[in-house]
């Protein structure tokens, strides 16, 4: 089950990262990973078991895959990817057939049948109940003028979401109406609020100030779709960097435990001629927790710049002046010019945007690829030490 949703997860990012259209800032790996993650936890919540677990896994991730085809029929594009690919996985016919219409059931208006569609179908809108459905929602915005060239004032779009909410959601299975409900009314509240106060000030305003506040808005709905995008995309990095961090200082614990016990209690006994099969033994266990600690120390241990740049940087747009390794050690003036000469020019100040992006996404990179090794030493040190364990004991009882 575990090989299977790593290679289903290995192929959509893949797909999305390669395929997909920059212009889809909403339906994109960041959506389809909140989507898997809401499906596992209805899966916990709702007791699913087994092969529907997996299955369900499976349509999560490959349930916008279409999208990378255009917005038009995507659930039937994502199910011609998703059969394709499961094929080539020697996966049944019958299962191929489940998880199709599991994706299928995504479908805007589709009434689902059992428990398995009705997780789905929650899951791809568990974010109506969180705390930020204010910024996923105005990414939603900005995609559908980038890609259908659909533009909403505020009234319009508070008016769409709350319509939305009343007329066509609904949470089907038991764990979303008792965990998640709550959460959405919560932000259906927010939106009848913000849509009075929003009626209240376009009453204020003049016939000419709205057709100017309208015609500003329009121009600048794309920028603040981007800069949501770089919000939201910046704090997922964050979180993932926590979460990684978490992880090595666990195994630096757990190690460090360890080698702790077989000092103060197993090593003194090996002086004993009658506990000399234990020395190898202890050897191996000791040396693969000592390298499972390295390496956690390796994973978390930050690696800071330089710190100086030049005006010719500046100039030639070629420091990232968001990265503090990049300024740390440049005298206050010389900082406060170069970031004046940033904000003046917007396509610098998104440059280095992406680029503080995508070097903390190749730190990810490297900080997960250290963990995984360090978690395969840990469990080979562990299965190995037992294993050199048991043969030594075999051996002592033998002679």
């Amino acid at each position: 089950m575990e090989n299977l949703l790593i290679e289903v997860e290995k192929y959509v990012s893949s797909l999305l990262r390669r395929d997909l259209s920059t212009g889809f800032i909403y339906h994109n790996l960041s959506h389809t990973q909140r989507v898997v993650k809401s499906t596992t936890a209805l899966i916990e919540g709702e007791n699913i078991t087994g092969e529907d677990a997996e299955n369900l896994q499976i349509a999560a991730w490959l349930h916008d895959v279409g999208h990378i085809n255009g917005y038009e029929n995507h659930e039937e594009q994502s199910i011609e990817l998703a059969v394709k690919f499961l094929k080539e996985q020697n996966i049944s016919e019958e299962r191929i057939a489940q998880i199709s219409s599991l994706i299928m059931a995504t479908k805007m208006g589709y009434e689902p049948q059992n428990l398995l569609e009705q997780i789905i179908r929650d899951a791809d809108c568990s974010h109506f109940a969180t705390k930020n459905y204010n910024d996923v929602s105005e990414l939603l915005r900005a995609e559908l003028e980038l890609t259908h060239n659909k533009t909403f004032s505020n009234i319009e779009w508070t008016e769409e979401n709350i319509s939305f909410f009343r007329k066509h959601h609904q949470f089907y299975t038991n764990f979303a109406q008792n965990n998640w409900q709550d959460g959405k009314e919560k932000n259906l509240a927010s939106l009848l609020k913000l849509l009075k106060k929003q009626k209240q000030e376009a009453k204020k305003n003049k016939k000419k100030d709205e057709e100017f506040a309208f015609k500003k808005h329009k121009a600048r709905t794309p920028e603040r779709g981007i800069e949501t995008m770089f919000r939201v995309t910046l704090r997922n990095h964050i979180s993932l960097s926590d979460i990684a961090d978490t992880k090595a200082n666990i195994l630096l614990s757990v190690n460090a435990i360890i080698v702790s016990l077989v000092l103060s209690n197993l090593i003194p006994k090996l002086d004993n001629p009658s506990n000399a099969h234990l020395i190898y033994p202890t050897i191996i266990f000791v040396l693969f927790t000592i390298a499972a600690m390295i390496l956690s120390v390796v994973a978390t241990r930050p690696n800071v710049t330089s710190g100086k740049f030049t005006k010719e940087d500046v100039k030639n747009k070629k420091v990232n002046l968001l990265f503090f390794g990049n300024f740390h050690k440049m005298k206050l003036d010389e900082f406060e010019w170069a970031m004046n000469e940033m904000m003046q020019d917007k396509e610098y100040l998104y440059s280095s945007m992406i680029k503080d992006l995508y070097f903390l996404g190749k730190v990810l990179n490297r900080k997960y690829k250290i963990l995984r090794i360090t978690y395969t030493v840990f469990i080979i040190g562990i299965i190995t030490s037992v294993i050199a364990f048991a043969i030594a004991f075999k051996s002592q009882t033998i002679v």
